[in-house]
């Protein structure tokens, strides 16, 4: 069973080598991709297209619930896709249930590029090469904060009071987003803003909880608090909407992901009065905290453990070619990448300062899968006014309970 806490891969501002393969080298084999979607990937997995013709064959699923597929889809046999690509949090199910295979063997073959930074070693075994670096942290627009007559937020409470400025001046009436949609991306804002106060979210050395107390009340009153100055509709607010707010100009401070970052700045979805006046800035503190609110993240891909070797070599090959320096070069922006010829833009100024502010990694633990569903799926009714924030910490921590104790991590 995987018991070990994962730390981020590397500094956020590390150069990491990467070989790209010219024509890949392959003959034969089938590359079977399953991610998330957004345009970083896009750009690796066209990285790894490339290596498709001459027997080998290359395919894709990139999905937002790619979370959602992954176990069952890497569970039969063959699986249904040779390479998951991961974050922090979505490698764990997968070590869990001993679905990916350890990579020792291919980085040795065909990853002599790869610094040990950037390999996912658990238990003394590389079991996941790491590309990028995510976080979430605040965006501002410096125009409209310059007509409310308010500087950029550093805590939540100056978001608020700023929020109500822009509010009071006539210029927005939701002037704040963050990804709050029911489910996975309203536990992620319930982890950031709790990691905010710097507290243990288990009892140390055990799978016991420790949410329900007035650090988890005080973070869920934060919470509700933003909400209203963001749209009536923010239990539906996932990465793409707030992208799609933020380019339609209706956003005038928002906690979204640095991943975003490239995609927005860019000409293209958007106008010059919002590309040219957008910053991203770090995560903001709160409650007289010093560590920021948000959690650093990595993504990186594995390779399917019920798949032929043919296939796993032939996966790991257009995979390291979906992660080339080429591909970097050509997508510079799109992410903060871990790779070689990465040149830091305004795209990762976000990520840079919230992980050189002290964020922590996202608390990679067996169990928080379970406790970060839980949150998901118990929030939205304090959110909405239908019960208090005790009550709320109350239903999430016995719903936490039963999924620990049916999967083992509980007595």
């Amino acid at each position: 069973m995987f018991l070990k806490q994962i730390a981020l891969v590397g500094a956020v501002s590390a150069l990491m080598a990467s070989t790209a393969y010219a024509g890949c080298g392959l003959t034969s084999g089938s590359v079977r991709i399953l991610s998330n979607d957004f345009p970083a990937l896009h750009a690796v997995a066209a990285g790894a297209e490339a290596c498709a013709g001459d027997g080998v064959e290359v395919t894709k699923n990139q999905t937002t619930e790619h979370k959602d597929l992954q176990v069952a889809a890497l569970t039969s046999n063959p699986a249904q896709y040779t390479t998951a690509v991961v974050a922090n949090s979505s490698i764990v199910p997968l070590m869990n249930d001993g679905l990916i295979r350890p990579l020792d063997d291919l980085v040795a073959k065909h990853g002599q590029g790869l610094q040990k930074s950037q390999l996912v070693t658990i238990d003394g075994k590389v079991m996941a090469i790491a590309f990028m670096a995510n976080a979430q942290h605040l965006w501002v627009r410096d125009d409209i904060l310059a007509k409310a007559g308010v500087s950029a937020p550093t805590t939540y409470e100056e978001v608020l009071s700023a929020s109500q400025a822009i509010r009071d001046a006539g210029i927005m009436e939701y002037p704040f987003a963050m990804n709050t949609k029911s489910g996975w991306n309203l536990g992620e804002e319930f982890v950031n803003m709790y990691m905010g106060t710097g507290a243990e979210m288990f009892v140390p050395g055990t799978a016991q909880v420790a949410i329900n107390n007035d650090h988890g009340v005080a973070a869920l009153n934060m919470l509700k608090s933003l909400m209203e100055y963001s749209n009536p509709d923010f239990l539906t607010f996932d990465s793409n909407a707030t992208q799609a707010l933020w380019e339609g100009g209706e956003l005038a401070i928002a906690n979204m992901w640095g991943s975003r970052g490239g995609a927005v700045l860019d000409d293209e979805g958007s106008t010059e009065e919002v590309t040219s006046n957008t910053r991203l800035i770090a995560a903001p503190t709160w409650g007289n905290g010093s560590v920021p609110a948000s959690t650093l993240w990595w993504d990186g891909f594995t390779i399917s453990k019920n798949i032929s070797d043919e296939d796993a070599e032939a996966t790991f090959v257009a995979m390291m070619n979906g992660i080339s320096t080429e591909m970097v070069q050509a997508n510079n922006d799109k992410a903060v990448w871990l790779i070689d010829g990465y040149v830091p833009g305004r795209a990762a100024e976000g990520i840079a300062a919230t992980a050189t502010a002290g964020a922590a990694p996202y608390p990679m633990l067996p169990f928080m899968g379970a406790l970060h569903t839980a949150l998901g799926n118990e929030l939205s009714d304090f959110l909405q006014g239908k019960e208090s924030a005790e009550q709320a910490l109350a239903d999430v921590e016995a719903a936490y309970n039963a999924a620990a104790k049916e999967q083992g991590f509980l007595k």
